[in-house]
């Protein structure tokens, strides 16, 4: 998969599985090389192969990111009728799940128009009583630049894709 030519579609696929799952996962490696996974639910892809999130929970990527900046984020389309689809007719439509490998950037101050973006995607839950807990003071972002993408093959059911 190519990310500059993909990375439409790449787009496309992180903004399904995010309504589907409502995080991605990204993985990092700590000062003693062990590898730990932690749950995102504010990612975005900007048009530039590049993105951000908003660093207001995570503890140990910014420590990561300090010694190994090297990150693997992987969003899977876990929608029950997509995979009983896939399954009936032998075959994937969309790639089930894809890898996106890059390095994690500076922690800086969101601006305006990352706020926004947030603010939008989370609009459904702003009503509730851990929306302003979850979604409020998100002032910080972490960059990311994106180097490498991986589908994620399953033999002759995403053989034609």
């Amino acid at each position: 998969m190519d990310i500059h030519h993909d990375w439409a579609s790449i787009r496309a696929h992180f903004r399904r599985c995010w309504k589907i799952n409502f995080h991605v996962t990204i993985a990092s490696v700590n000062a003693e090389h062990h590898p730990t996974v932690t749950p995102i639910g504010s990612l975005f892809l900007n048009e530039d192969g590049t993105g951000f999130y908003f660093e207001k929970f995570p503890n140990l990527l910014p420590k990561h990111a300090l010694v190994n900046p090297n990150v693997c984020i992987l969003a899977v389309n876990s929608s029950r009728w997509f995979w009983l689809v896939s399954l009936f007719k032998g075959r994937f439509t969309t790639f089930p799940a894809i890898k996106l490998y890059g390095v994690l950037g500076q922690k800086r101050i969101a601006s305006t128009d990352e706020k926004n973006r947030l603010l939008n995607r989370m609009r459904m839950t702003r009503g509730l009583k851990g929306h302003d807990y979850l979604w409020k003071d998100m002032d910080y972002v972490r960059e990311l630049k994106f180097i490498r993408a991986e589908k994620i093959n399953l033999g002759s059911m995403t053989a034609h894709l």
